[in-house]
């Protein structure tokens, strides 16, 4: 047993080193491929206190600190994903599908359109909105303690709401404020910049501690609520703390870079599957930055002279593995 165990476990560290390379190797190239290619040499030069006209500006204010946030809120999204994901043993429950990102979003909007906001001030509208009703699909959900098809639920009737608000303020404005609202509901890092970097760091360095903390109670609740009891688990203060941490790090994530459709929602089966049906959120993570960092090398590269917003190539991602998703559980007997 001992045995199984630790080539179990060193199955997993290569597993987990792999889609860490994988990861490496996507940041390399957003940053020295594209419209505008680096040699490595300048790189490292630039990175040393080099100053080579043109590719300084465009590596250090554009392709670094856009790779940066890429891994940063594929990280978030991730994480957020996983948690949800895994605590309430549903690959639905993911923030982009039960309503949090919607509260985001229609948060934003408001503030775009009715306000007049933006650049930091849509961000923490956006901040705002995911934690209100994060709170409010909360509460109302948790009647005899939070069930997982109840707040899943709960979630999706929500986001219906916030949806149907988000096109009705759309419709009500002039096309010049109704197109930036719509560039922020794609989800892009095309105005990426260091400021937002430094906000997305700073909020995982207290996020991830709390997430690696949390994360013990998480394999209780995997069990079921009984089951957690029974082994002396505090089943609803530890799911209180998971979901505060969950949302906050796709609250963050969502106010760094917009509603990024599907990360959430994609990268926990991704990773369970990669580790052989078995939940992390390390690989959560990683898989999370992947899929953020390949998406935007496609986005900003797929049609010459423009650089499209990353939700529209994840978003597109979303519903093929849905199906799939639901296919493959279909024929091993889970299907609803």
């Amino acid at each position: 047993m001992a045995l199984v165990r630790a080539r179990r476990r060193r199955s997993s560290g290569l597993r987990l080193a792999a889609v860490g390379a994988v990861v490496v190797v996507l940041f390399a190239a957003n940053v020295l491929l594209g419209s505008y290619t680096v040699t490595i040499p300048d790189v490292f030069r630039i990175l040393g206190g080099a100053d080579i006209p043109g590719a300084s500006f465009i590596v250090m204010e554009n392709k670094l600190p856009r790779s940066v946030i890429g891994v940063l809120v594929g990280v978030c999204f991730g994480l957020a994903g996983a948690v949800f994901q895994t605590m309430l043993r549903n690959p639905l429950a993911s923030p982009d599908i039960i309503g949090i990102s919607y509260g985001a979003s229609a948060s934003a909007v408001t503030a775009i359109v009715l306000f007049g906001a933006a650049g930091a001030a849509v961000s923490l509208s956006a901040l705002v909105g995911a934690m209100v009703v994060a709170a409010a699909i909360y509460l109302i959900s948790r009647r005899g303690g939070v069930a997982g098809y109840r707040l899943i639920l709960v979630g999706i009737g929500f986001a219906a709401v916030l949806h149907a608000l988000v096109n009705f303020l759309i419709t009500r404005t002039d096309l010049r404020t109704a197109s930036e609202a719509l560039l922020w509901l794609n989800g892009s890092l095309n105005s990426s910049n260091w400021d937002r970097a430094a906000v997305l760091v700073a909020a995982l360095v207290v996020l991830l501690p709390a997430a690696a903390v949390l994360s013990r109670s998480l394999q209780g609740l995997v069990l079921g609520d009984d089951a957690a009891a029974g082994l002396g688990l505090r089943v609803e203060a530890s799911r209180l703390g998971l979901m505060s941490t969950a949302v906050a790090l796709a609250a963050v994530a969502t106010a760094a870079a917009g509603p990024v459709a599907s990360v959430a929602f994609l990268s926990g089966p991704i990773a369970r599957r990669l580790l052989g049906n078995r939940p992390s959120l390390v690989m959560a993570a990683l898989v999370g930055a992947g899929i953020v960092l390949g998406a935007d090398f496609i986005a900003a590269n797929l049609i010459p002279g423009a650089s499209l917003p990353v939700g529209v190539v994840t978003g597109a991602l979303g519903a093929p593995f849905l199906l799939w998703l639901l296919a493959t559980a279909n024929r091993s007997g889970q299907g609803g």
